[in-house]
């Protein structure tokens, strides 16, 4: 499989925003507004569709939710406790931290359901999304968490006015109610959640600063190797503790590996935040999954 003909739409959407940004005059006023738009809106609507739209058959799938869980429960602690090794601590700003935590652990779902369709057809469609649908509320919980308590805000008033976090509990709430969106409704849901990831892509290039990475270099390096290498071989670990079957693991293999989420940077932002930085993780990312997936799916996976 080639991994970089698979992540090359995201990368190209990043350059493509950045290029716009700086050599048109759709300057970054422009790219505020789409921030906006996608921020309150288009993710929100892609989170709840996705989530909707995928049976989630709990029962069948614990060992691979509680894989999941366990795996992203990993990669939130390793990134929470950053600050708080003592040969790194000192250095990391506590802004850019709170940030850009949700890098180490966050996912490219579009990545992922592409990449689990190819390889495992159908029931690794199932499977992604099984996963995407328990992970998601955990990890933007996640990523709200750090943002909120930097800026001294009171969490639970964050959580419940942050359009992610109610885009992604409510299409969980639907979901396990059995509600389904009518096929009217859907190809709308459809354009818009697509809407969101090109837009969201985009907006990321057009905020990107490379320069801001300079500021927490080692920072940056420990949080993509989290993200791109720990969690791959923690993954391999917990398919065998909780017992996976090869497709299973296969799965796993491959969430674990997918770049961090384009709407980091939108979330950052929109918070508050300096989303450069976090431009420049995301892109970075995005680049390091053309490694990361084969050495999951490849190095890893025979073993």
């Amino acid at each position: 499989m080639n991994f970089a003909q698979l992540l090359f739409p995201d990368f190209s959407l990043i350059l493509c925003g950045y290029l716009v940004c700086r050599y048109t005059p759709l300057n970054r006023t422009v790219w505020e507004q789409v921030e906006t738009l996608v921020y309150f809106l288009f993710f929100p609507v892609l989170l709840f569709h996705s989530i909707v739209k995928s049976p989630l058959d709990i029962g069948a799938a614990s060992g691979l939710i509680g894989a999941g869980w366990a795996l992203g429960l990993t990669g939130i602690g390793l990134a929470y406790s950053l600050p708080h090794w003592p040969w790194l601590g000192r250095h990391i700003p506590a802004r850019d931290h709170a940030a850009s935590t949700q890098v180490a652990f966050r996912f490219n779902s579009f990545i992922g359901l592409a990449l689990a369709e190819r390889l495992a057809g159908p029931q690794g469609l199932l499977l992604i999304a099984v996963l995407i649908g328990v992970c998601v509320p955990l990890f933007n919980v996640a990523a709200v968490w750090p943002m909120a308590r930097q800026g001294q805000r009171g969490f639970a008033g964050v959580l419940l006015r942050n359009p992610l976090i109610i885009g992604t509990a409510s299409g969980l709430a639907a979901n396990l109610l059995g509600l389904r969106i009518p096929d009217w409704l859907e190809p709308t849901l459809s354009r818009m959640g697509g809407a969101s990831l090109a837009l969201g892509l985009m907006a990321a290039g057009a905020g990107m600063q490379f320069g801001a990475l300079g500021r927490a270099k080692s920072m940056a390096v420990i949080l993509l190797a989290i993200r791109h290498l720990v969690l791959p071989v923690a993954a391999l670990g917990f398919a065998r503790v909780f017992g996976l079957d090869p497709v299973q693991t296969t799965v796993l293999l491959a969430f674990s590996a997918l770049p961090t989420a384009p709407s980091a940077y939108v979330l950052a932002a929109r918070m508050g935040y300096d989303g450069a930085y976090v431009a420049g993780l995301v892109t970075l990312s995005t680049l390091l999954g053309m490694l990361s997936l084969p050495f999951a799916l490849g190095t890893l996976r025979a073993i």
